[in-house]
């Protein structure tokens, strides 16, 4: 009963009675040429659609949508009510498309005013469209005929899209009312025939059409099911560009449709032929393109580019530059054809009359930091443009990673004693069909659960895991997997969520992987948070089993939780960190400042004494001395706050150059018999001439 979904078929019935050639009140401008326009001419005023052009616009727009992504199997039968139903086209494939559908609708023209209101009625379209539903198509005639033992498969479903201006929500109630009597009598009618198939569900969508200004007299109402043949919703819309809107969006639910909107396109202006201006671009195509976003939840949605479309998101792709040649080959995992929401805007039209003369676009992933990703192509293949997906992650078709010295790829950490485990603890073996088994099941479908419960979470890697690598960890892992507890073992997951605590109070380490990080790893509060989370999300994969994996789960929670004054003592330590780490910085700066305090004392010191050294006058009883320059000992050079601070860099160093200096040469014979660092020279002198020699040295007569 599977076989055909409720998109399958589609009808649309649109009122062409007199009130649908109402004014819509949205005004379009016709004068574009306002800046040269000669002066004298009189300016061309604003015209409004009728609610008929509205209406007939937004379903072309949906009709076409829904071709260009489907062009086999999804139907639309078109018809027109007003005294009388209009079918516009068939169930025929040769009759789908928006060209016969739009050469229908010129011949049928706008809504008469004059024509009497009495005579016309939506109900004449309504009834049309169920009698056109029972109707067999041909995908549906060739599926009965292949598989004639069992026809009662080929289902028929289909869906009704009437577009009216209803009266209140009585009127639309009796709409339902008619159409559900109709689809009873139309199933007895087709039980009969052999050309007439019986409606196993139908889906009325209602959409209420009303001029912009005026309040609407329906009520918007969500899918409600009147009997289990038939559901309805109603959407109250105001004419123009929110009617288009909404068809927009149902559009792609009905048929699992969803935006892409591509960012960035360089276009050249018109007016500049030189420069260049970057545009947005938004395409509708099938929801399976964006799956492997949902799986990796690098979905990156936004708001759509077209205005008063806040109902629906887009995901946000970026044109990467440079281009590709259509001659590459690039491993794809889908194409799925796509349909420009706006198609006759300019952006639009360049994009897809580039991509329709062979060339190929790459998009990429809109990222703040880090490398490019490119998950998707735009290439035309025969005339029609498919959105392609490339495969982002490790390619199937490259070389299996080597477990063991990992020459195949870049992981190399597999946990492979686990994964051995693991095949010992999910090992089959022959059963016989008779032995019983008290849940009713087969062994089969009893071997599928256990390996389902078991893979629910199961990280490959090890340094994508804390808990599985944890000893203490292992006996609650090992338990919660099982179909069902006993007290017992809800006792030793408990246990084992206590020893975990008890373990985070301590202060214990964890067997946090620091691969590609940088530094020490994360800080212990932040390795338990890790491990907290990890473990919930294990526990919570379960916890809907029984309700014995509920108290489990109810366990870590409250441990989690803990109590007001465990956080502000643990606040309190934090800062207390951060004090330190700010005194020690300061302190460090502060013995820099002293240490250069230390050094100009000294080298002010060495001036002074080079000021005071006095040198030895000429005298005529003595030879000229040769200039030395004054040495300091190691006492000297000393500082006298020595011992009340750090040493200089400069009085280490000039210590250490001075006691090297002088290993190098014999001392001075009177500055090693010196008193306080002064000795008394020319004393063989005294004896000589009889002359008093002063302690300086000078001779007085």
């Amino acid at each position: 009963m599977k076989m055909f979904s409720v998109a399958h078929k589609t009808a649309f019935v649109v009122d062409h009675c007199p009130y649908m050639s109402e004014s819509s009140r949205q005004q379009v401008e016709c004068d574009v040429l306002t800046k040269s326009r000669a002066q004298g001419v009189i300016p061309l005023a604003p015209v409004s659609k009728s609610l008929w052009t509205c209406a007939v616009e937004c379903s072309m727009e949906y009709c076409r949508i829904l071709y260009d992504v489907y062009p086999l199997n999804k139907l639309v039968n078109y018809i027109v009510s007003d005294s009388e139903f209009h079918i516009l086209n068939s169930w025929r494939q040769e009759d789908q498309s928006t060209y016969e559908l739009m050469s229908a609708l010129a011949a049928v023209g706008p809504p008469n005013p004059r024509e009497d209101p009495e005579c016309c009625s939506i109900l004449h379209g309504l009834v049309a469209a169920v009698e056109s539903l029972c109707k067999i198509t041909e995908l549906q005639h060739e599926r009965r005929t292949a598989l004639m033992d069992t026809a009662e498969r080929v289902a028929n479903r289909g869906r009704i899209i009437c577009l009216t201006n209803a009266k209140s929500d009585t009127h639309v109630r009796m709409l339902e009312d008619c159409i559900q009597e109709t689809i009873l009598e139309q199933n007895k009618l087709a039980a009969g025939s052999d050309r007439l198939m019986a409606i196993q569900q139908c889906e009325l969508v209602l959409v209420h059409i009303y001029p912009q200004g005026e309040d609407t007299l329906v009520s918007d109402r969500p899918k409600k099911e009147i009997s289990p043949l038939l559901t309805s919703e109603v959407h109250s819309v105001r004419a123009g560009r929110h009617l288009a809107t909404k068809l927009n969006v149902l559009v792609q639910q009905h048929f699992d449709l969803a935006s892409t909107t591509i960012t960035n396109i360089p276009m050249k202006e018109e007016q500049h032929a030189n420069t260049s201006a970057n545009y947005d671009v938004e395409l509708l195509h099938h929801r399976d393109a964006h799956l492997e976003f949902f799986k990796s939840g690098d979905l990156h949605m936004a708001g759509s580019t077209s205005r008063d479309s806040g109902l629906k998101e887009t995901v946000t792709l970026k044109w990467c530059t440079p281009r590709t040649n259509s001659i590459e080959l690039h491993y794809c995992t889908g194409a799925y054809r796509i349909s420009p929401t706006d198609v006759n805007s300019r952006p639009s039209s360049c994009l897809t009359n580039f991509l329709l003369n062979g060339r190929s676009v790459l998009l990429e992933q809109p990222r703040k930091s880090g490398s490019k990703v490119i998950s998707h192509m735009l290439s035309s293949h025969g005339g029609e443009i498919f959105l392609h997906v490339l495969n982002s992650t490790r390619s199937t078709l490259e070389d299996p990673p080597s477990i063991s010295e990992g020459c195949g790829g870049r992981v190399t950490d597999y946990r492979i004693t686990d994964f051995g485990e693991f095949m010992r603890e999910n090992r089959l073996t022959p059963v016989s069909e008779s032995s019983p088994d008290p849940s009713g099941k087969l062994a089969a479908e009893r071997a599928k659960a256990q390996l389902e419960r078991h893979t629910r979470y199961w990280p490959m890697i090890i340094s994508q895991t804390t808990i599985f690598n944890m000893q203490a960890v292992v006996p609650l892992a090992n338990l919660i997997v099982k179909e069902t507890l006993t007290e017992e073992d809800v006792l030793t997951c408990q246990k084992t969520v206590y020893n975990l605590v008890d373990m985070e109070r301590k202060n214990d380490p964890l067997p946090i992987s620091t691969v590609g990080s940088r530094g020490k790893g994360p800080k212990r509060d932040e390795q338990y948070r890790i491990m907290w989370n990890e473990l919930e999300t294990l526990v919570k994969t379960h916890a809907g089993a029984t309700d014995r994996h509920q108290r489990v789960l109810d366990c870590i929670v409250a441990c989690r939780s803990k109590p007001p004054e465990e956080e502000e003592r643990k606040k309190r330590g934090r800062k207390r960190e951060d004090k330190e780490d700010r005194t020690e910085k300061n302190g460090s700066k502060d013995a820099e400042e002293k240490s250069w305090q230390d050094s100009e004392r000294l080298k002010g010191m060495l001036d002074k004494e080079d000021q005071e050294s006095e040198v030895i006058k000429d005298s005529p009883d003595s030879p000229e001395p040769l200039a030395k320059k004054p040495r300091l000992s190691t006492e000297e050079v000393q500082p006298p706050e020595r011992a009340k601070g750090p040493v200089s860099l400069l009085t280490l160093w000039t210590s250490r150059i001075t006691a090297a200096n002088s290993r190098k040469h014999q001392e001075f014979a009177g500055r090693i018999n010196s008193v306080n660092n002064k000795f008394e020279l020319y004393q063989h002198l005294k004896d000589e001439n009889g002359m008093d020699v002063h302690e300086n040295g000078k001779a007085s007569r």
